[in-house]
């Protein structure tokens, strides 16, 4: 499916950039694209690397990595994208849980382009082959992105996502952001991660749209190159926006239609500052790796509701057993998706039990849909905290910190306790020196105010920065393992 998206938008607009160095005056055009799919096709072929093989990409650039990416899952192989900065402990891990035949490290753009266009070009070909010699794993029907995640427990798990699945989604993102031919887009999010993967590079393919791929987020410059190369939308995690609110540009970029929030819930502070500075609508959105992204959006045009994650958007939603749903609109439960872009089963690891036999996946997340149908989501079923019984999801104190001058980024997390089993604590970035005598007894105000006294955190840790993940996530996980290792 993916490769008819290539070769008709080829056809029909061959000269058009389908993909630009954000930063440089690279570009890749559809037609070149169409070149560079015959020419890793036939390389893959004479390396003796059938249909259906896994192929590991590790490549620094990121518009490289895209065309790469592209090109293998067009040429019926499965990729294993690669963090190119991991440490070699982790990119060995990965490899175990994929066992691809195959690594590509070194990506020649323009002799993939010659090659595809002429046999008979003097170029070597478009990239460097390490066998790796791993056998085992099981061969896709076709293309494919085969994907390893660790989740909250840091037990890996294989993903393999087919072409159908990453087709599905990746128009579903069309749909429901609207997105035609004269879009432009931006994306500095890892492509080795499934966000920028699909939303970003395949939902661009699919609209036959532009997309400038960064090598990651610098605020330096950002808005200039918005405003040169025309973007339309921006592919973002919440610490970006929160970032670009603090600095609006003047004048507001007058193409830009909207910014796409996911990865990670949203502050509502955050998504107030940013639209009230520029002007510009913030779309909330939700996914994961196991439905090939995007499971949940709000209207690009129509009623957005802040704070929510938005209606299903390609997967089905329901809310099912949790801490006190009963079956009603607004009781919390545990989140399950089901649909043609989910997962049936887990390649490898996986919790059992995690897919039920009628299809619906549990996700671990925690939530609520509201009478029309929006996805309210309240923290991750492992991270809340019980406090002598009471349960305390960590995001509605966040979202109070959140809203306090002087914060630029909170997290709170559950404490050992030994009478009352959990309590919670904050940390906080403040969003300046200046603000770091005033913003503890500023928080510890608004809590008291507005929190009950089991709710309210029983300590404010300020830190200079967040541990994130490479997803640009808070890492909940290393923030426990710094209480639990506090004297």
């Amino acid at each position: 499916m993916i490769r008819d998206w290539i070769s008709a938008a080829a056809s029909r607009h061959g000269d058009d950039v389908y993909l630009a160095d954000a930063r440089g005056s690279a570009t890749l055009t559809y037609a070149g694209l169409r070149a560079a799919l015959r020419a890793t096709e036939r390389r893959l072929d004479e390396a003796g690397l059938p249909p259906g093989s896994r192929i590991a990409i590790k490549i620094a650039d990121p518009l490289d990595y895209a065309t790469a990416l592209v090109s293998i899952v067009a040429a019926g192989r499965v990729a294993v994208p690669l963090d190119p900065g991991a440490p070699d402990a982790d990119i060995t891990r990965v490899l175990g849980v994929a066992r691809p035949a195959a690594m590509i490290t070194t990506w020649h753009r323009a002799a993939a382009v010659s090659e595809g266009l002429d046999r008979g070009a003097e170029a070597t070909g478009p990239f460097w082959i390490i066998e790796l010699g791993f056998s085992g794993a099981t061969r896709a029907a076709g293309g494919g992105i085969f994907l390893s995640t660790s989740g909250t427990t840091g037990t890996p798990k294989g993903i393999l996502l087919s072409d159908t699945q990453l087709a599905h989604v990746a128009s579903s993102v069309v749909d429901s952001h609207r997105l035609t031919r004269a879009d432009r887009g931006y994306c500095s999010l890892p492509l080795f991660h499934v966000n920028a993967e699909v939303v970003g590079v395949l939902a661009t393919l699919r609209a036959g749209a532009y997309l400038a791929v960064d090598r990651k987020f610098s605020r330096r410059g950002f808005w200039e190159m918005i405003a040169g190369r025309r973007i339309t939308w921006i592919n973002a995690v919440p610490a970006i926006i929160s970032i670009l609110a603090m600095d609006p540009p003047a004048p507001r970029p007058s193409r830009l239609r909207f910014v796409r929030s996911a990865s990670a819930p949203l502050p509502l502070a955050a998504l107030e500052r940013f639209e009230s500075a520029l002007g510009v609508p913030v779309v909330e959105t939700y996914g994961m790796t196991e439905a090939a992204s995007m499971i949940t959006a709000n209207p690009v045009e129509g009623p957005r509701k802040p704070g929510s994650a938005g209606r299903a958007a390609g997967a089905e939603v329901r809310i099912g057993a949790g801490l006190d749903a009963s079956g009603g609109p607004d009781d919390v439960g545990r989140v399950q998706i089901r649909g043609a872009g989910v997962i049936t089963a887990y390649d490898s690891g996986g919790k059992p039990g995690a897919i039920d036999a009628d299809g619906w996946l549990d996700t671990g997340d925690l939530g609520y849909l509201d009478a029309d149908g929006y996805l309210f989501l309240v923290g991750r079923s492992d991270d809340v905290i019980n406090r002598g019984g009471e349960k305390i999801y960590p995001r509605e104190i966040e979202e109070i910190l959140l809203a306090q001058p002087g914060v630029r980024s909170a997290a709170v997390v559950g404490a050992p306790d030994e009478v009352l089993g959990e309590r919670p604590v904050a940390y906080v970035v403040p969003a300046s020196e200046a603000a770091v005598a005033d913003v503890e007894a500023t928080l510890r105000a608004a809590c008291t105010a507005l929190l009950p006294r089991h709710k309210q955190p029983s300590e404010f840790c300020l830190v200079g920065e967040m541990p994130l993940g490479t997803n640009g996530k808070i890492s909940r996980r290393l923030l426990k393992d710094l209480v639990t290792a506090r004297p």
